[in-house]
């Protein structure tokens, strides 16, 4: 194929590192668990009886965060460009997630949750993420310091 460039590892190795990659309990995920958590909000995990199994879940709010790896969800940022090799899987694997999460979202919001969506390249200014999370949340309980 013009223009592809050849994988380093082989298919046995690439496929490993692949599964490796986990679904929940993300590192992403945690960082913004011990940031709600801090700021006094408490939460349910993942649950099972809404569109999409949400992250995190609020459920007296009814408000729900996805936290989005941006390389699997097809974010715009650097983190998320696809890779130089195998295009063809790639592209039509991460459009198909991203069709995925807003078909996900539309089901949540006609159920009448409200959404949002951390991506993992926001994780490097906390502070921003607390205001962001706060925002999104409304008054939570006294802060604790972390």
């Amino acid at each position: 194929m013009e223009g592809s460039v050849v994988d380093p590892r082989s298919v046995e190795q690439r496929r490993k590192i692949m599964q490796s990659v986990g679904t929940v309990h993300t590192r992403p995920e945690m960082v913004v668990r011990q940031n709600l958590y801090a700021l006094g909000y408490r939460y349910r995990l993942h649950r099972k009886d809404l569109p999409g199994k949400p992250d995190i879940v609020f459920v007296t709010k009814r408000k729900v965060i996805f936290v989005n790896g941006c390389f699997w969800h097809g974010h715009g940022c650097p983190k998320g460009r696809l890779p130089k090799s195998r295009l063809d899987y790639w592209g039509p694997k991460i459009e198909r997630n991203r069709q995925r999460d807003r078909e996900i979202e539309s089901a949540l919001r006609l159920r009448g949750w409200d959404v949002l969506t951390v991506w993992q390249c926001e994780l490097k200014d906390l502070h921003h993420l607390r205001c962001h999370l706060s925002a999104f949340l409304g008054p939570g309980k006294k802060p604790i310091d972390i």
